[in-house]
């Protein structure tokens, strides 16, 4: 009788992650994550800040050429320009102590926003280009 050894396949290589490797990622994933987030959020906030200190720049401008037609300001932002929808959806912008010489624009900050921006808040621009802060920062950071 012919004794021959019983011949195995040829092993397979394993496929997949272990637990510890996938718990690695999961880690690196969740670090991550804690650094990028309030990150992201900050940008969010200034750039709708920006875009609201942008259409009061653009709402100073028309009126200054208000002026020139009609010798005197308009408090009715209608007259002037309508709010774009990034800024009518976190701030409300409205013109107030108007005279002959003088006004004030005023961008409230509403939702997200209003909870967010506490170190700004609402945004404030006069004739005479002098800008303001309701919140606890500084004008110079804000503007």
């Amino acid at each position: 009788m012919n004794h021959t050894a019983l011949k195995m396949p040829p092993a397979q290589p394993v496929r997949g992650f272990s637990l510890i490797e996938l718990m690695v990622t999961v880690a690196i994933i969740g670090i991550l994550s804690a650094i990028a987030v309030p990150s992201y959020t900050q940008y969010v906030i200034k750039t709708n800040r920006s875009a609201a200190q942008t259409y009061m720049f653009q709402l100073a401008n028309k009126e200054e050429q208000y002026l020139l037609d009609a010798r005197q300001y308009t408090s009715t932002k209608s007259d002037l320009m309508s709010d774009p929808a990034e800024v009518s959806r976190n701030y409300t912008v409205s013109i107030s102590n108007v005279t002959a010489n003088t006004y004030t624009i005023t961008a409230t900050p509403t939702g997200n926003q209003l909870a967010k921006d506490t170190k700004c808040g609402t945004l404030t621009l006069t004739q005479a280009g002098t800008k303001g802060i309701s919140g606890n920062g500084t004008v110079s950071t804000c503007w």
